[in-house]
């Protein structure tokens, strides 16, 4: 691999991610860029591989510290073309880790490109072709969230949709810190942030636990 590249993901070395592993996010970045051409997967003038890579893979890539990587599912929320679920899978892979990642996404399209791309990279996921929000009774391990819905709504959605889970993480940008107050007027949160690398306005939230002010907790172990 040109070293060009390998020096393009330095923001990533103390996340243990290997160049095995930053062959795949390449691979699957040249698939971006063909798919594109065909169905809106990103806007157009970003699909470049430079802003692909740090816009998208890197940021998503970031999470890993938080995915419990000791349950047997994570689950993306309205993936779109896998990101962060698709990068999430790779490092997974690569890490050698088997646990599965659940996509839900309701285009048929990119859902299709999804499984394209599972099966082209060796992936251990299962795409749902379906809203989210019409599935019930859900369980996994990390529940993750970027560029889906406001934090009010997953929050929600994860109250009424999830009978189990570990964690949800949530990529917070540069207008999320004022929903955030705004959520805690409903909802009590252990969480903790970590700034993102790719951002200096953006920020994860990882949150563990999650109580209702009317005092019903949400279903998790």
């Amino acid at each position: 691999m040109d070293q060009e590249i390998i020096n393009s993901y330095s923001e990533l070395n103390s996340l243990n991610v290997s160049r095995e592993t930053y062959l795949d996010f390449e691979s699957y970045i040249s698939m971006i860029i063909k798919k594109n051409r065909e169905i809106n997967l990103i806007s157009e003038k970003n699909a470049r591989n430079s802003i692909i890579r740090n816009r998208h893979i890197i940021d998503s890539a970031q999470i890993i510290d938080f995915i419990d990587l000791n349950s047997n599912t994570t689950t993306d929320l309205g993936s779109g073309g896998g990101m962060p679920g698709i990068i999430v899978a790779i490092i997974l892979k690569n890490l050698k880790n088997n646990m599965k990642v659940h996509l839900y996404e309701k285009s048929y399209h990119k859902s299709n490109f999804l499984r394209e791309v599972s099966k082209k990279l060796n992936l251990k996921t299962e795409i749902y072709q379906k809203n989210i929000f019409e599935a019930k009774n859900l369980k996994t391990g990390t529940i993750i969230s970027r560029a889906f819905k406001p934090i009010p709504v997953v929050l929600d959605l994860v109250y009424e949709n999830f009978l189990k889970y570990k964690n949800v993480i949530f990529f917070v940008g540069r207008n999320g810190r004022s929903i955030l107050r705004k959520s805690l007027k409903d909802w009590e949160l252990d969480y903790t942030e970590k700034k993102s690398i790719t951002s200096n306005d953006s920020f994860l939230l990882n949150i563990n636990k999650i109580k209702k002010k009317n005092n019903k907790i949400v279903k998790k172990n």
